[in-house]
């Protein structure tokens, strides 16, 4: 298989490393997105990482309860670093060499953010996972993944959800709802499609960044959408000619 794009960011949110259980870490689906992972690092791509903490906890939901909202979004930003430390260790085993990078000071678990010397890792052939978001409050891991992909200059955002793609309502619930294979940013804002937070894919937009939205929970999904395949999900760009499955 050829790769689509030399150097990419994976956004994997916290719920996707719950696997079937309802609270915390599936060790098991570390090990398998980190067993893709490598296989698309055999490719020669450079892949840098951020992950969510909301299979731990996030700062908009209700296990935050009335607490105060920028203590609650720390206190997630904490829960991704737990995450990145395990996926860390999962790709480790596997001989993946990797850099936990966090934009909150602890030093005993991960480096600090330093834009060139996560280029360098890169450059390196290491993966870079991208903790604790933005480091700021109110801002979500979409943003964070927005932000960091334009700063490393990656080729793509690929966000890995629960769902195969974008469509026009929640599949779920609407069962003739429409999937789109490509979008533009403007009409995901003006449809208020639920893809990435409006910050970030504004973030996106005003700088030309694609978003590959596919399903990770289907094995050899991050492959494929390395490789362009656009049938596992949708991808969002500046075009405004919408295509739909």
């Amino acid at each position: 298989m050829k790769p689509a794009y030399k150097r990419i960011l994976l956004k994997l949110s916290g719920e996707a490393l719950m696997g079937s259980q309802n609270y915390g870490i599936d060790t098991l689906v570390a090990e398998s997105v980190a067993r893709e992972i490598k296989a698309v690092k055999e490719l020669g791509v450079e892949v840098a990482i951020v992950v969510g903490g909301g299979n731990i906890f996030r700062g908009v939901s209700k296990s935050a309860g009335n607490m105060d909202r920028a203590a609650a979004d720390y206190i997630g930003m904490l829960a991704t670093v737990m995450n990145a430390v395990v996926l860390q260790d999962a790709l480790e085993k596997l001989g993946v060499l990797t850099r936990v990078s966090s934009a909150i000071d602890i030093p005993q678990l991960a480096e600090p953010f330093i834009r060139r010397r996560a280029e360098r890792h890169l450059e390196k052939g290491r993966v870079v996972i991208f903790a604790a978001g933005t480091g700021n409050p109110y801002f979500t891991t979409d943003s964070a993944a927005a932000l960091r992909a334009l700063e490393i200059k990656a080729d793509v955002i690929l966000k890995a959800t629960k769902v195969d793609g974008i469509y026009s309502a929640d599949p779920v619930i609407v069962k003739d709802a429409e999937k789109y294979t490509q979008i533009s940013y403007k009409e995901v804002l003006e449809k208020r499609l639920k893809v990435m937070d409006s910050s970030a894919i504004s973030l996106c937009m005003d700088n030309n960044l694609p978003i590959m939205v596919f399903n990770m929970k289907e094995s050899g999904n991050i492959m494929r959408a390395v490789c362009g395949d656009l049938s596992i999900g949708t991808l969002v760009t500046i075009g405004e000619n919408r295509q739909t499955a």
